[in-house]
């Protein structure tokens, strides 16, 4: 058993979704389920809309479906993708 680095993207629903309270939003959920929050940061993606990156530590062995469903629950959030999911090494 051990940690993983995840990335994960979380789209709003326009450019005029507030990103902080949705990224806010997130962060807690994923604190929620166990995860530790390394790095957020904002990714423009075209017409003045931005993607959240959050980067954070997750057991490996843990199912990302309901923390995914509870991400996707946000106000305001179209949708959310893992990016990146990679062993971290201690």
């Amino acid at each position: 058993m051990g940690d993983a680095a995840v990335k994960i993207r979380i789209m709003p629903t326009s450019p005029d979704a507030d990103l902080e309270a949705i990224e806010s939003s997130a962060v807690k959920i994923i604190m929620e389920y166990h995860g530790k929050v390394a790095k957020t940061e904002k990714e423009p993606i075209a017409f003045g809309l931005n993607s959240i990156i959050i980067t954070f530590a997750w057991d490996e062995n843990s199912d990302q479906d309901p923390l995914e469903e509870a991400l996707r629950a946000i106000e305001n959030v179209s949708s959310t993708e893992i990016i990146d999911f990679r062993r971290i090494s201690f």
